[in-house]
This record gives structure tokens, sequence and C-alpha cells, in this order.
């Protein structure tokens, strides 16, 4: 079965090749020399130190293996070159939303770099769904569990 391809913008991609880097560099060698100093202190059946190392290593490798399956399969947008008349992954979206009367900004991002806390809203989500491939001055209806938004396109913009 092939993996499902990852889209990622071009920041997204250099942030997780810097995280697989410190992990298979520096974490790795902190948590080996953590067992080695665990180890020396002698019977393992009853050492905390040693248990917490152990599953530290298991934690670190596992995300490695992630990082490395999500680097594999993924598709890179380069918000340089994103078209601008339409929303598209790796474009800022400002809406004016109809209910709240406020504006609000979206970066539209691939699922893996989607994080609300940082209006970073996935390809795949309810919002970022129904804003692809629209222009300024469209009004859109987005269904969600919360009920139905209406947003206003205001303004399509390169990520800086």
């Amino acid at each position: 079965m092939e993996e499902k391809k990852r889209i990622l913008t071009y920041t997204g991609l250099k942030k997780l090749e810097e995280e697989l880097e410190n992990l298979k560099v520096v974490k790795r060698k902190e948590v080996a020399d953590k067992i080695k100093e665990a180890r020396e202190q002698g019977d393992l059946s009853e050492n905390a130190e040693y248990d917490a190392a152990k599953d530290e290593q298991r934690d670190i490798e596992a995300r490695i293996e992630e990082l490395e399956k999500i680097l594999k399969n993924a598709e890179v947008v380069v918000e340089d070159e994103v078209n601008l008349d339409k929303i598209s992954i790796g474009c800022i979206v400002t809406v004016y939303d109809e209910e709240f009367e406020e504006e609000i900004e979206f970066k539209i991002v691939g699922s893996t770099e989607a994080n609300s806390l940082q209006g970073k809203i996935s390809n795949e989500s309810p919002v970022g769904r129904a804003l692809l491939g629209h222009e300024v001055g469209d009004s859109v209806k987005v269904e969600t569990q919360a009920g139905e938004l209406e947003y206003k396109v205001l303004k399509i913009d390169r990520s800086l």
C-alpha cells in the first residue's frame, strides 16, 4: 500500500528536517549517555533512571521513523511560486467572518503543519477545503460541527 503524499510548505519541510537532524545527532547521543550512566549504577531490575532512559530512547526512535516517513512522502509547495489569483496551499488568506463581523487570517498548509493556534489550517480541514480555489470577493459557506459559517475572501497573499 502506497503512503499518502504529505503536502508541506518549504518552511514546514525545513522545520521537520531540522527536528530530524537534532534527534539523530543530539538527542540520540544524550539518551545513549543517560543509558550508559544508568547501567554503571549496577542492578538494572530496579533502576528507574535506566527504564526512563530506555523509554525516552524508544520515543526518539519512533519520532525519527515518523519524520523519515513524512519526509519520504513529502510534496513541497514553494510559497514563492503560489498563484495568488485563487486560494491554494501555501498562501495566507484574509477573510471577513459575516457572523462575528471580524477579519480572520489563515495560512493554508498541509495537514502535517496545521496548527490552529498559529492560524495554520489544513487543506483537509472543513474551512481549508471550502476556501481552496476561491478568489478575492467570493463568499464561501463552510459546514462545520458548530454549524454553517460564512466568510468573504478579502485578500490572498504569500507568506513571508
